[in-house]
């Protein structure tokens, strides 16, 4: 199982709490990054400047005006919090504080579920309070090309039989009672019903995915509709 140390970038990009937005904007735009940590001097994570925190600066977008209506039902709070993230001048104006991070050991699954889940392109790895790297999407996708390589060449038949049921006994789609499967020198044979091409198409991507398996002969019929009258 791979883990955030395995995927991380350790030569993480970094910014500090003073760092002016100028300086900020042109390290994104030289590295080809979309967002830096903002670290202090002890290299603990503060924050995090994204992209999304920079396009939203008067100086990209201009002023924008609230209506007089508007602004009297929003919090002067609310309107002052706003003022510093569209005009501050450094790091500590923009960032976005109070960023999740995560554990070297977290498993990738994990990891993929949580910036899933709160729509965000990375998460720093912090070790001991300390910033030690950072995962991002591309390096989740990275992990893609590794598949084929992490496939063994041979399986047993009855450990591929196994692997596909324990997968598939936790998929509501499957409907295991209307299908038939014989595993045979890597070879997994299937007929019986499906109720769609999605669910023939979904058969298809949980068998070739199961280590050991050299071929699908798919043999299931699409059940037929049947009418009163």
């Amino acid at each position: 199982m791979l883990i955030a140390a395995d995927v991380m970038t350790t030569k993480v990009v970094s910014v500090t709490l003073q760092t002016p937005i100028r300086d900020i904007a042109k390290l994104m735009c030289t590295k080809r990054i979309s967002g830096v940590p903002v670290i202090d001097q002890e290299k603990r994570g503060l924050g995090i400047v994204s992209e999304g925190d920079l396009i939203r600066h008067a100086k990209v977008i201009g002023e924008q005006r609230r209506s007089a209506w508007l602004a009297t039902f929003t919090n002067a709070n609310a309107l002052a919090h706003d003022y510093i993230k569209t005009h501050g001048r450094i790091a500590r104006d923009v960032m976005t504080a109070g960023v999740i991070t995560v554990a070297p050991t977290l498993s990738l699954a994990e990891i993929a579920k949580l910036l899933a889940q709160r729509r965000i392109k990375r998460v720093p790895v912090v070790e001991g309070g300390k910033l030690v790297g950072m995962v991002t999407r591309g390096d989740l996708l990275w992990v893609l090309t590794m598949d084929n390589a992490a496939k063994p060449a041979s399986v047993d038949d009855g450990a591929i039989r196994e692997q596909l049921f324990a997968e598939l006994e936790t998929q509501r789609w499957a409907h295991l009672l209307n299908k038939n499967i014989v595993v045979r020198n890597g070879v997994v044979d299937l007929s019986g019903f499906v109720e769609s091409e999605d669910e023939r198409h979904a058969w298809h991507v949980a068998v070739e995915s199961v280590p050991g398996v050299q071929r699908l002969e798919d043999h299931t019929r699409t059940r037929p509709l049947f009418r009163l009258g």
